[in-house]
């Protein structure tokens, strides 16, 4: 006589004991925690002063519309695209994922706790970077705080839809950082990240604004002063999620 034996699915304890794990590694990571949340308000301390006192539109200064899209960008971007990869490359290439893949834990499910905890990293430093800008530099919230709140939303999905394709090429958790961070910059510089967009020559910046870090600094400074989202921005990373999600899918290695 056969006895059927059921498999047992991880119930939600697993699910919060490997989130739990995930958040321990991430905060033993200094560097990363220290660059996503720290180099943005940086930056934001260096910009606010000057930007505080011209207003754009709708009552919201350079500061709000400028300075501030382009600070949270940065949190979303450091976070999806260098510094989630470093992980899961390590995880493969210490074993980690291919020895989940015999029990009833799925590899799959570190992918997913990764991505929750960097979630939380990301809303960690978003936050910051709004109460330092809101308390000290007297900030003013979006004109459009719904569509403000679908825009970073639409963001993290692109950042880390690239950041899944850094993870599914990269060999190596050194490789990973030095992929993510080539990326990372490219991005940046034609988004306007180094003396803004209008100091790119007009073809380069045209360029810019249809790569996913120009497309949500725009997107951002839109909906912050009350005007409409371009559609080429909203276009731009929701191609870029799809894109990168099934490009990750296709070339990602358990071991």
């Amino acid at each position: 006589m056969s006895i059927a034996v059921e498999a047992h699915r991880p119930g939600a304890g697993a699910w919060l004991s490997l989130i739990q794990c995930e958040a321990k590694m991430v905060a033993r990571d200094t560097a990363g925690l220290v660059v996503p949340i720290g180099l943005p308000l940086l930056i934001l301390v260096m910009s606010a002063s000057a930007a505080t006192d011209e207003v754009v539109a709708n009552g919201r200064t350079a500061l709000d519309v400028f300075v501030l899209p382009l600070v949270l960008t940065l949190v979303i971007s450091t976070i999806g695209i260098i510094n989630m990869p470093s992980f899961l490359a390590y995880y493969r290439r210490a074993g980690i994922l291919r020895r989940l893949s015999v029990t009833p834990a799925s590899p799959a499910m570190v992918l997913v706790a990764q991505v929750v905890v960097s979630v939380i990293q990301a809303v960690i430093g978003i936050t910051a970077a709004l109460a330092v800008a809101v308390l000290i530099f007297d900030a003013n919230p979006p004109v459009q705080p719904g569509a403000a709140l679908g825009i970073f939303v639409l963001a993290m999905a692109a950042m880390y839809a690239l950041g899944m394709v850094v993870a599914a090429v990269a060999p190596t958790p050194n490789s990973a950082v030095a992929i993510g961070l080539i990326v990372f910059f490219a991005l940046a510089a034609l988004g306007g990240l180094f003396g803004g967009r209008a100091a790119l020559p007009e073809p380069v910046a045209a360029v810019g604004e249809w790569l996913p870090f120009g497309a949500t600094v725009q997107a951002l400074s839109a909906v912050w002063a009350g005007f409409a989202v371009e559609p080429v921005h909203l276009i731009s990373l929701g191609v870029t999620t799809v894109l990168g999600f099934t490009v990750a899918a296709v070339l990602f290695r358990w071991d």
